[in-house]
C-alpha cells in the first residue's frame, strides 16, 4: 500500500497524521494525493460546500507592515482609503449576497484593531444585519480584546476571523508590527467569548511547505476547522509585489495536505484564486470544500453566479459545515 493510501486509512480509522507524515505527502504523486484528499473530504463532510462573502468595511491607512498587503501605510499602492461603511451600505450587500445563495457574510476592516467607538459602531451594524437578514455573521477586525469580542458575540456575530498567515518561524519575514502570539491570543479570546474561529494563511510568500504544514498544525491544536487558503496576489508597491505566482498544481497539493491534517474542516479558498486559470476548480476536487465568493478586499474575485455554476457541476450543495 502506498504512503498516501496508508495515511488515508489511518485518518479514516480516527487517527491524526503527524508532522513527519504530512511532510511525506509533499513528495507523493499529485493525482493520487488529490484523489485521496477528495475521498477524505467526502467521507467527513459529504458534498456540503461552505460559501461565504466579505465586504471591505474600512479600507487603507493600516499601521501594520504586512508585506503582502496593499492597505498598509508603509507602502505606496493604489488601494482605496475610507472609514467604516454605514449600516445601510453593508446591509444592502449582505442581503444581495444572501439572495444569491451565500450563507455567511463578514465585515473586514483594515488596521491593527478597531477603536472602542468603532467596535460599538460595527456592533450596531451587526445587530441590524441580524434583524434584517438570515445570513450567518462573521467578523474580521484585527487584534481585538476579550471584552470587545464579547460585544461582537452579543451583537449577533457567530464567528471571528484572524489569519495566522504563515508559520511561527516565518512570520517575522511577513510582519514586524505585531507578533504571532498576538494572533494566537486573539483567537483564544474569541473562543473564550463563545465565538467560532476562522484562521488560515497565505501561500506563495516565500515560505516552505514545512511552514504551511506547521501553520495548520498550530490551527489543529487550537481546534480551528475553518481554514482560509489565500494564494498570494503580488501587488505592485508591496515588498512581495515581485514574487512569482503559484500554479494550480501548487494549490492542489497544499489543500490536499491540509485536508489530511484537518479532515473534517472547511478548507476555504480565499484571495488570489481569481488569478488561477481554473479559478480554483481543481482544488475543489482535491480537498477544498469552501470558498469566499465575490470580490475580495482590494481585488476582484469570482462572481457568486460563476461559483454556483462550478459547484453544481461538481455535485456540491451549499450549506454550513
Amino acid at each position: 500500500m502506498s504512503i498516501v493510501q496508508t495515511l488515508k486509512e489511518k485518518i479514516l480509522n480516527g487517527l491524526q497524521i503527524t508532522r513527519e507524515e504530512a511532510l511525506l505527502l509533499t513528495q507523493q504523486p499529485l493525482n493520487e494525493l488529490c484523489q485521496a484528499a477528495d475521498e477524505l473530504r467526502e467521507h467527513f463532510c459529504k458534498n456540503t460546500f461552505d460559501l461565504c462573502s466579505i465586504i471591505n468595511g474600512k479600507s487603507g491607512k493600516c499601521s501594520e507592515d504586512c508585506k503582502f498587503c496593499s492597505q498598509s501605510n508603509h507602502f505606496c499602492t493604489a488601494a482605496q482609503e475610507y472609514q467604516l461603511l454605514d449600516s445601510q451600505t453593508v446591509l444592502k450587500e449582505a442581503q444581495h449576497n444572501e439572495k444569491r445563495g451565500v450563507i455567511r457574510f463578514s465585515i473586514v476592516t483594515s488596521g491593527k484593531a478597531l477603536t472602542e467607538d468603532e467596535v460599538d459602531e460595527v456592533c450596531d451594524t451587526y445587530r441590524q444585519l441580524n434583524a434584517e437578514s438570515q445570513i450567518s455573521l462573521c467578523a474580521s477586525h484585527g487584534l481585538l480584546s476579550y471584552p470587545q469580542l464579547v460585544k461582537l458575540k452579543e451583537s449577533g456575530v457567530t464567528r471571528y476571523h484572524n489569519n495566522l498567515e504563515t508559520s511561527r518561524r516565518y512570520f517575522p519575514n511577513v510582519c514586524t508590527t505585531h507578533t504571532y502570539d498576538d494572533k494566537i491570543n486573539t483567537l483564544k479570546n474569541a473562543q473564550k467569548a463563545g465565538l467560532e474561529v476562522c484562521s488560515g494563511g497565505i501561500i506563495g510568500m516565500g515560505e516552505t511547505m514545512e511552514d504551511r504544514i506547521d501553520m495548520v498544525l498550530e490551527l489543529r491544536e487550537l481546534g480551528v476547522t475553518s481554514i482560509p487558503v489565500n494564494v498570494l496576489n503580488p501587488i505592485p508597491g508591496t515588498p512581495f509585489g515581485d514574487l512569482q505566482k503559484l500554479t494550480e498544481e501548487d494549490l492542489c497539493r497544499v489543500v490536499a495536505i491540509f485536508r489530511f491534517l484537518i479532515p473534517n474542516g472547511a478548507i476555504r479558498l480565499a484571495g488570489g484564486r481569481g488569478n488561477l486559470t481554473d479559478k480554483g476548480k481543481s482544488a475543489f476536487q482535491s480537498g477544498a470544500n469552501a470558498a469566499i465568493s465575490g470580490d475580495m478586499l482590494t481585488t476582484e474575485g469570482i462572481t457568486i453566479q460563476d461559483d454556483l455554476i462550478v459547484l453544481d457541476q461538481l455535485n456540491y450543495t451549499v450549506g454550513i459545515l
